[in-house]
């Protein structure tokens, strides 16, 4: 797998050498990528290791109730699809953030940028990690021998394909992710005794919970916040992220990216439902030794790894494959944070905020350096979040504080046109702010032992050993903990996008809100001009929409009007002097 990761790097490097690649075909594939591999690509993004590990351990441990963040799959995928992508490839962007600045002003390109940067270094890591412990359990091989060898394949061929390369080895390794958890399934499914044998045991111990109503946001997971909370969560991640926008703009039209993106939530709800069943089968297996509690196993992502060896350890190549799907996850999810991170770095930060003049091949050349430079600084993370207990809370509360404010921004510009800069900017921060002190504080008092998340049934009657004295039981509710601290980490996205709406909002009001009639219309979202179009015309005027006067005589105000309804320039230009197009276009623009 990794030899054939690397291969496709080296051919599309070959090529890009050969065409003399501009920085357009490093950066965004020429805008001529075909819908399936981006569709594929989209999916190993952030479906990744953490997915593979993670999603399994939490059934093993908490039970069903995750399963239901299918639902919000389904929620984000038109969210992104019809009201937020569609801006975004009609202006032909590079880096999302450019759109920052088109709608708002530099300041708040550069603290998305940042933001951003943030949040994929943080991120990288974690997602490399999980691997490595899978590797470690399954061969012996060290973690950290294994960390490197995952950063230097992947630091190869992103640098060298660009991102070209970027999306045929997600394409590949999705194909190994999925082949490598279907494996597992199967197999263990058979050996832990049939369909039947699973769904009786999870519904024994009570895992089989779907429908768990509590409003309290302080319980881990509930039906609220798997919805709610994971809508806001995802949708950061696929509308308001640059590493999924830049897999947009590969494709030459918008009805690609559309279907693009259908497939992908296809391919999601898929790999959760394999994932979470194989956590189910683990049970079922363990069912009357728990390996953690038994000391096979330290901690609760080593769970799968552990149960591949026992169940398919002897058949030849099928460990491997499984390691190999967890590698893919690995390496697409970093491939993809560092053909971002390049993409940033040279538009906004080196040709945007430090206007440094950049010849096309200059840059060309500058982009391998920099995803050098980016995977370096994660590898040296590594070593932090090799201190972190479970990978998927961890990725998903980053995903969370840094998803929230992002997404607040985004929706800012594209649905609310009133909004200026100055709020913008002061929301962003203020939501971050917030949300992050809510998440480190809460990772502070679990490190005290103040919160404590009680997991389902586990057994030792079965093993062999001796077993040593288990665990007190968690205490009850949250004694002596801020009530903000003890909220679930599923809350913090949507919790970071409300309090950077609101101050934005606020801000802009006291500073006067902008008005919608000197701004281009296509930095709306469709849907928004489609419902503000579709008011009574004295609606429109209160509230400064960009439609043209009911004033025939006033033809200033009508060419403005016509500008803004999107009308060609040429259209426009012949207006100015010729009565019967002004007198004609009110008409026509109403209707």
């Amino acid at each position: 797998m990794l030899l054939v990761s690397a291969g496709i790097g080296i051919f599309y490097g070959i090529q890009a050498k050969r065409k003399k690649a501009s920085t357009d075909d490093i950066l965004v594939g020429g805008r001529q990528m075909a819908t399936f591999p981006m569709s594929m690509s989209l999916l190993a993004s952030f479906m990744s290791a953490v997915t593979l590990l993670g999603n399994p351990a939490e059934m093993y441990n908490y039970g069903t109730q995750f399963v239901m963040i299918g639902f919000a799959y389904i929620v984000t995928t038109p969210i992104t699809a019809y009201l937020f992508m569609p801006v975004y490839h009609r202006l032909e962007l590079t880096s999302a953030y450019e759109y920052l600045e088109m709608r708002f002003n530099k300041a708040v390109r550069l603290i998305g940028c940042c933001i951003f940067t943030f949040h994929m270094i943080t991120y990288m890591p974690i997602v490399v990690y999980a691997p490595a412990l899978a590797l470690n359990q399954v061969t012996g091989l060290h973690t950290y021998a294994a960390v490197s060898i995952i950063f230097v394949v992947c630091i190869f061929y992103t640098s060298i394909g660009g991102i070209k390369a970027v999306i045929w080895t997600d394409t590949f390794q999705v194909l190994m992710m999925f082949a490598g958890m279907m494996a597992v399934v199967f197999k263990g499914t058979a050996d832990a005794g049939g369909f039947g044998y699973v769904w009786q045991k999870a519904e024994e111990t009570g895992r089989n919970e779907f429908f768990n109503m509590n409003v309290d946001p302080r319980e881990r997971h509930t039906f609220w916040s798997m919805i709610v909370g994971g809508s806001f969560l995802w949708t950061s991640t696929y509308a308001a992220n640059q590493a999924q926008i830049q897999r947009f703009l590969t494709v030459p039209t918008e009805k690609q990216a559309v279907r693009a993106i259908w497939i992908n939530c296809v391919g999601l709800v898929a790999l959760l439902l394999v994932c979470c069943w194989g956590g189910l089968v683990m049970y079922a297996y363990y069912f009357d030794c728990d390996p953690l509690t038994a000391g096979q196993v330290k901690a609760s992502d080593q769970l799968l790894p552990l149960f591949v060896m026992d169940t398919m350890g002897s058949l030849p190549g099928i460990p491997g494959l499984f390691t190999a799907g967890i590698f893919s996850g690995a390496l697409s999810t970093v491939s993809t944070g560092l053909s971002a991170l390049v993409a940033i770095t040279l538009k906004d930060f080196m040709v945007g905020a430090c206007k440094m003049n950049l010849s096309d091949e200059r840059q060309a050349g500058l982009a391998k350096w920099i995803s050098l430079i980016y995977g370096l600084i994660s590898f040296g993370i590594v070593f932090v979040v090799a201190q972190i207990g479970g990978v998927l809370q961890a990725a998903l509360s980053i995903h969370g504080i840094v998803g929230g404010p992002i997404l607040g921004l985004f929706s800012l510009g594209l649905l609310v046109p009133w909004v200026n800069w100055k709020g913008a900017f002061t929301g962003t921060i203020t939501g971050l702010v917030f949300v992050a002190w809510m998440g480190f504080g809460a990772q502070a008092e679990a490190a005290m032992g103040h919160i404590s998340i009680p997991k389902k049934p586990l057994y030792t009657f079965g093993c062999n050993c001796t077993i040593g004295q288990p665990p007190l039981p968690p205490p009850e509710g949250y004694p002596d903990v801020f009530p903000l601290y003890a909220v679930s980490y599923m809350w913090y996205s949507p919790i970071g996008w409300f309090v950077t709406t609101l101050v934005a909002v606020l801000v802009s009001w006291l500073t006067k809100f902008n008005d919608p009639r000197q701004m281009d219309r296509r930095m709306f979202s469709p849907g928004l001009t489609k419902l503000m179009d579709s008011l009574p015309l004295d609606w429109q005027e209160k509230l400064n929409w960009p439609l043209l006067s009911k004033d025939k005589e006033d033809k200033d105000k009508n060419m403005i009007g016509l500008q803004n309804i999107g009308f060609e320039t040429e259209i426009v230009n012949n207006a100015l002097g010729k009565k019967k197009a002004v007198e004609e276009a009110p008409q026509k623009a109403r209707k």
